[in-house]
């Protein structure tokens, strides 16, 4: 199993290494297409691109970004020449955001050799680590994903155990959103009720663009109660940024499922209570 972090000193010496494949994660909400286009402007030496929307996000699911199913996710890694060996680096602008989602979809389709470039790249570029406007072509392989679907819940999961004393339900939306002050994408505002709010931003250290300090986060998530919860649970929007929140509890020695549909799901659902 790979760290969850790499350093661009890591990857400045790994990156011309033929089991190391670097993956483009970048993606601005609401602009399909820009990540590609950034990729295309601009990209780490040798890395390949893989689009939230078009590869990690399935076309049938609960929410607005449901899973890859098996195949659509298997040809994804395929095409980029990702095989049970590879080791996979994923970057974004430096949030921590995309990079994310494939970090959590490769360890759910059973491939832990895998980590997030820490400071992506933002971080990459103030290096002055190897950028190519060159995309680069890979020989197919046949990867295989075994979906562990124990890391995953849904709507009727999070409703059975939401008010439960030993699960620690966590919000990875911005703090107006989870007050429920606004709603810019779904049907309702608010919360899950129940649940506490980590924004995916605290994962990160402001001053520096890094993930904070493993004991930083579990300080943060001890007082959450995640030292005593039986189940961690965390969700955002529609299921992008809740991955975040995973890795930093990952960090912090902690694992939690994932409620695919998060929030663009519970809110569609007018029997289900929305808390502000």
């Amino acid at each position: 199993m790979a760290q969850e972090l790499v350093t661009a000193d890591w990857l400045l010496e790994h990156l011309n290494d033929p089991n190391v494949r670097v993956v483009d994660c970048r993606w601005v909400v609401g602009e399909p297409g820009e990540g590609r286009r950034q990729y295309e402007a601009g990209h780490i030496q040798g890395a390949a691109h893989l689009d939230i929307e078009k590869h990690m996000t399935g076309k049938n699911g609960p929410g607005r970004h449901p899973l890859p199913g098996r195949r659509q996710f298997q040809d994804a890694l395929s095409e980029i020449g990702v095989t049970r060996e590879t080791r996979v680096v994923a970057y974004d602008s430096g949030s921590g955001m995309p990079a994310a989602r494939l970090w959590w979809l490769l360890n759910y389709y059973g491939h832990e050799n895998v980590s997030i470039l820490n400071g992506g790249w933002n971080g990459w570029l103030a290096k002055g680590g190897p950028v190519s406007t060159e995309v680069p072509q890979f020989s197919k392989t046949e990867f295989v994903g075994r979906p562990r679907r124990k890391w995953v819940t849904d709507k009727e999961g999070v409703d059975s155990l939401r008010d439960h004393a030993d699960i620690l339900l966590i919000d990875a939306r911005a703090p107006e959103r989870y007050r429920g002050e606004v709603e810019p994408y779904d049907t309702r505002p608010g919360h899950i009720p129940g649940a506490l709010n980590f924004p995916f931003s605290q994962a990160l250290d402001p001053s520096t663009g890094l993930f904070r300090k493993p004991e930083e986060l579990k300080a943060e998530f001890d007082k959450m109660g995640a030292k005593d919860a039986e189940t961690i649970i965390c969700y955002c929007g529609s299921g992008i940024t809740a991955c975040t929140d995973i890795l930093a509890l990952k960090l912090a020695g902690y694992e939690a499922q994932l409620y695919e549909g998060s929030w663009s799901d519970w809110s569609a659902d007018n029997d289900l209570p929305a808390a502000k």
